[in-house]
């Protein structure tokens, strides 16, 4: 099977800085040899992007949405967190319960997972967290973590265009706050968002709405059950997917979300094709409602999958 170009690609740091003759990058470099005229500025303003993309990608890291692991988490998070390491999972991403953490449990927490090599990238947060102190509070656990997001997970607004509307200048003030943090404002969906809405889908109303700042971090799983395209979700939203839970659904009335990663509706290879090229995926994370096996297991099963695909 033929490697997309472009897509999860893995190459040695010597292949990485080999350039072959006549290629892109080595035109573009021989621009420089050229005196600066307004012929030669424009022959190199258009050269220079195609030489960035002729530079191989990184491949993105691969994380896990700890909800996926709730029970053992509740049991051992400090077990788990190194079982999902273990694994080789590169980043986690905390949901509700570490909004319960004293500052102190949150540094011990953070250096876990220096200790580990684990990052996390952001976290989820009921709607309640960004409105007033529980913002700041939010935002100050948030940068002990190292997080670059804090991710609204869900909102149950009026079903009218004008409630989701309401949402999206929630998570405007929301950003105008944290700026000086450095952290950003993300937006999680689920079934609804992409359920039309005489006949408009709330996550436009979200995305028409929101600062291009805002991350919109695609639930694939919930997109399909919906009846939605991930792909030209994706493409329709350049640089606003930044992450995503890669989840999978199955049609079949049996299974539902209850399939591991590959075994559903989901066309993987083209939905992170589409998220690294166009959507500015930064990190992606495994996410799972369940399944035949284990919390630890179906998160390992997932993985190996994921880096199935990945090579393929």
């Amino acid at each position: 099977m033929q490697r997309p170009t472009g897509w999860l690609t893995r190459q040695s740091e010597k292949d990485s800085q080999r350039v072959r003759p006549n290629s892109r990058l080595t035109r573009a470099v021989e621009f420089r040899a050229m005196p600066c005229t307004r012929r030669s500025f424009l022959a190199l303003s258009i050269a220079l992007p195609w030489a960035l993309k002729a530079q191989p990608s990184r491949p993105l890291p691969i994380g896990l949405e700890l909800y996926s692991v709730r029970e053992a988490l509740k049991q051992d998070l400090e077990g788990t967190l190194r079982s999902v390491a273990k694994m080789g999972y590169q980043c986690v991403e905390f949901y509700a319960p570490y909004l319960e953490w004293t500052e102190r449990r949150t540094k011990q927490v953070r250096q876990l997972l220096n200790g580990l090599g684990l990052r996390c990238y952001s976290t989820h947060n009921g709607e309640s967290y960004f409105k007033g102190d529980k913002l700041l509070r939010a935002r100050d656990l948030n940068l002990i973590l190292g997080s670059r997001y804090i991710v609204m997970a869900s909102s149950d607004p009026q079903p009218t265009a004008d409630g989701w509307k309401a949402v999206a200048e929630e998570l405007n003030s929301a950003a105008d706050r944290l700026p000086v943090s450095g952290l950003k404002v993300g937006y999680h969906n689920h079934e609804p968002e992409f359920t039309p809405l005489a006949g408009v889908r709330p996550i436009e109303i979200i995305a028409k709405n929101t600062k291009p700042s805002i991350m919109l971090q695609l639930d694939v799983g919930t997109c399909l059950k919906a009846g939605s395209d991930p792909t030209a979700w994706i493409r329709a939203n350049p640089g606003r997917i930044r992450s995503l839970h890669l989840k999978d659904w199955s049609s079949d009335p049996t299974k539902g979300y209850k399939v591991l990663f590959g075994e559903g509706n989901a066309n993987w290879r083209e939905i992170l094709t589409a998220a690294e090229t166009v959507g500015g995926a930064e990190y992606l994370l495994i996410e799972q409602e369940g399944s035949r096996f284990s919390e630890m297991e179906t998160a390992r099963r997932c993985l190996q999958t994921y880096h199935a695909v990945a090579r393929s």
